[in-house]
């Protein structure tokens, strides 16, 4: 019979293989690549989200991991952004590619373009070619058009998610702005061999966030569950296993680290779309069920989350100068001190690129509970 993990373990464990214990001293490289995934739709975030797992963290290195390619920013699990290791990236490409083919190729804004997808693949070689060099998405769709004789706007939105291309750097404060440029994903445009490759996304996804449950799995991904339980059964002598709460099979790496329920977690200021609260079909591992709905908004947006005693207990954001945190339910002295304290750093962080981060979801704010509302960190 498996050990049995209770949920309070699995938070911590999760907290450990995510940095969130203790920060770490690594190379951001190193980091990326321990935490498998940071996710990237807005720019400061795999910046926040780094900030919270080293000590130090110079934000100039991960500038230069992105500028030199050795980290990656594609669309890539949940068909969402991602920044995660070049080395990592052709597999995790590789084992999306059903998922990303049917979100792109299938839907009707690609279809109404009325190209079929076999003469748009054939173009990969080509766009390759001439995409050793950041094009921004104008340029890209300007080559279409010559070549296809009209606008075909929708052709290129389909690609640059499906064929192996990554977003290039382009400056501003979080390395990537609002006009994003691309260029072709360095080696092979892809191994295809779409089953190794979902066995190295599950063993990867084990690595930094299991133990874990088919489904979430399958939910870190979006990938189709047939290839992951195929994955997983030809994986079975690699693997251990364990029970979960209520009865669940979890699925984990041999070796993994577990730490036990009892180790302390301090606080942290997450950022948004935090890797770590996504990661799962079953979000309680780090969010407590009254409190999804406040911070996963119904749009899609995941607020900055403040996590006390290892689990979302509000969200922040900067106003005026400060730290705001918004409390979902009253915390103690000690969390507030060491909420001030992380405040301080984030503030240190945010004073040189850009102090006002995330200001265009401050809309979110106005129905929020508060049971207290406090602005920390210091003046700036």
């Amino acid at each position: 019979m498996p050990s049995t993990l209770s949920a309070r373990r699995l938070n911590r464990i999760t907290l450990e293989r995510q940095l969130l214990l203790e920060r770490a001293s690594l190379p951001v490289v190193d980091a990326v690549r321990r935490v498998v995934a940071l996710q990237a739709q807005e720019p400061a975030s795999p910046y926040i989200a780094l900030w919270n797992r080293l000590d130090p963290f110079d934000p100039h290195e991960l500038d230069r991991a992105f500028a030199s390619v050795d980290v990656v920013k594609a669309s890539l699990m949940r068909i969402t952004l991602h920044a995660v290791t070049a080395a990592d990236y052709p597999r995790f490409h590789d084992a999306m590619q059903p998922s990303l083919r049917a979100a792109r190729f299938n839907d009707r804004r690609f279809t109404g373009e009325g190209v079929p997808v076999v003469d748009v693949e054939a173009l990969i070689p080509k766009l390759r070619a001439f995409l050793k060099e950041p094009r921004t998405n104008q340029e890209m769709e300007r080559w279409l058009e010559r070549r296809f004789g009209a606008p075909k706007p929708r052709v290129w939105w389909a690609l640059r998610h499906v064929g192996p291309f990554v977003h290039s750097a382009g400056g501003g404060p979080w390395s990537f702005g609002p006009r994003p440029s691309y260029v072709a994903a360095r080696g092979r445009s892809r191994p295809d061999d779409v089953a190794a490759s979902v066995r190295y996304l599950v063993r990867r996804y084990l690595e930094g966030f299991g133990p874990a449950s088919m489904p979430d799995i399958a939910q870190f991904g979006t990938v189709y569950r047939p290839p992951v339980q195929e994955a997983l059964r030809s994986m079975e002598d690699e693997l251990v296993r364990y029970e979960g709460p209520n009865g669940v099979t979890l699925y984990d790496i041999r070796g993994g680290s577990l730490p036990p329920e009892d180790t302390s977690a301090r606080p942290r200021l997450m950022a948004m779309w935090e890797s770590a609260l996504l990661a799962y079909a079953d979000r309680r591992r780090l969010v407590p069920v009254d409190y999804r709905t406040l911070v996963m908004r119904s749009n899609g947006d995941v607020l900055p989350t403040v996590l006390v005693d290892g689990y979302v207990a509000g969200v922040w954001r900067h106003v005026e100068g400060r730290i705001e945190v918004t409390a979902f339910h009253r915390l103690s002295d000690d969390a507030w001190a060491g909420l001030d304290r992380e405040a301080e750093g984030l503030q240190h962080l945010l004073a040189d690129r850009d102090p006002a981060v995330y200001r265009r979801y401050a809309h979110w704010w106005h129905d929020l509970p508060a049971a207290e509302r406090r602005t920390l960190g210091e003046q700036r």
